[in-house]
């Protein structure tokens, strides 16, 4: 015998009855499910329609640097027809849209970059993309010691030990300083920020990964709450805002709980990283997102009920097993059954999202 369901019934507006149950949430606001996917990824693109996901976070920096400022905005209307076409919208890109090593080491060629940087920011907002999220990890990115550790069922996760790193010694890079960050960081961030807010696009910065200076002679600044005001208030803007990866927070020793309401309520966080990992910033490991130490549901309510209504993607899921682990934290497994985890907390608290 089926199993009957209690339904309460609302006064719907007919222009909403033609629509699917993710447009109507689509409509209403909320966390968009997104999921981090490259031009060409075809199975990729499908299997995250098949599991809800209707946002794509996109890398244009390989696309974009193959061709000259003024075809920008033709390369990007491509990338976005591609996504178009897979029922897909593209939220904001990852990582820098253009090469941006230079301004991030203070080197020779920095202006040309920015003045790339610049032309992109206003080819995004041509082609209707809303967000950059970007890092300021000079030298190295994010980074690792380990990615073959035991997870739960021997499924393969990744971990950052600072000891191991130490052994590695200096990158080809040698040191650079603190100072040189904070000077290389304001120089892009006012030449950036103004292009940006006149173009409305958010730029949302994502902390060091791992959040510890230095690394390997590398000087790290995006480490703490501290900093992130430090830089928000450089340029201050609407659009001068964050991502908020969430574990990077935990591994910081920063109370994830009340930063993001203090920045929800701000409306600087632009982007999350939802994610969880064992340890601090010395030496940490990354969990399934079901069995770390964060209250992952207090997590989601809290970015729920403080108004968050942009893209959220599940980031750094184990490998399972029959997964390929060429691509730690990035295969697809541990990313549907995140999903459905998130999906599921959210409609218990009977939150929106799309």
């Amino acid at each position: 015998m089926a199993r009957m369901t209690r339904r309460t019934y609302v006064k719907t507006p007919l222009a909403a009855l033609a629509l699917s149950g993710d447009a109507v949430r689509a409509a209403q606001g909320g966390i968009q499910f997104s999921e981090i996917l490259n031009p060409g990824e075809a199975s990729r693109m499908r299997l995250a329609k098949q599991i809800g996901i209707n946002h794509a976070i996109v890398s244009v920096n390989s696309t974009l640097a193959k061709v000259p400022r003024a075809e920008y905005a033709q390369a990007l209307m491509r990338i976005k027809e591609e996504f178009t076409a897979a029922g897909l919208r593209i939220a904001g890109v990852e990582s820098h849209p253009v090469p941006a090593e230079k301004i991030k080491l203070g080197l020779p060629g920095r202006d040309e970059e920015i003045e790339n940087y610049q032309a992109a920011i206003a080819a995004l907002a041509q082609a209707g993309v809303p967000m950059i999220c970007y890092n300021f990890m000079a030298g190295l990115g994010w980074y690792r010691t380990r990615v073959d550790l035991k997870e739960r069922g021997g499924a393969l996760t990744s971990e950052f030990n600072n000891a191991d790193a130490k052994k590695l010694g200096l990158t080809k890079f040698g040191e650079v300083t603190e100072a040189q960050m904070w000077s290389n960081i304001e120089y892009f961030l006012k030449a950036v920020i103004p292009v940006a807010e006149k173009h409305n696009v958010q730029m949302a910065l994502h902390p060091d990964d791992p959040p510890l200076s230095p690394l390997r002679g590398l000087a790290r600044i995006v480490i703490s709450a501290k900093n992130y005001r430090r830089i928000m208030n450089i340029v201050p803007s609407p659009i001068n805002g964050i991502t908020y990866c969430q574990a990077n927070f935990v591994a910081m020793g920063e109370d994830v709980y009340s930063l993001a309401q203090e920045w929800l309520k701000e409306k600087k966080i632009f982007f999350v990283h939802f994610r969880d990992i064992e340890g601090k910033g010395e030496r940490f490991r990354e969990t399934f997102h079901d069995n770390g130490p964060t209250d992952m549901a207090r997590m989601l309510k809290i970015y729920g009920e403080g108004g968050f209504n942009g893209p959220m993607r599940p980031d750094h899921a184990p490998t399972l097993e029959g997964e390929q682990n060429d691509r730690p934290g990035y295969a697809m497994g541990g990313k549907v059954f995140a999903i459905g985890y998130m999906r599921g907390i959210l409609d218990a608290y009977k939150l929106p999202h799309s």
